[in-house]
């Protein structure tokens, strides 16, 4: 049995880049500089770098 349900299913490995949905990462951070990302009842941390990278933490 699939633990989870069909949203949270990963795409195929050789979906195509011009596929995938893409989303701009000021539209996730709201202008902060770290945000909580739950995912599958964990939590994560995305932040912003002095050097404006991003890092994901859990």
């Amino acid at each position: 049995m699939n633990p989870h349900p069909p949203a949270l299913e990963r795409p195929p490995a050789n979906e195509k880049p011009e596929n995938r949905p893409r989303i701009d990462s000021e539209k996730i951070l709201g202008g902060a500089s770290i945000v909580e990302i739950e995912h599958a009842g964990q939590r994560y941390l995305l932040r912003v770098t002095r050097e404006n990278k991003l890092i994901l933490t859990k």
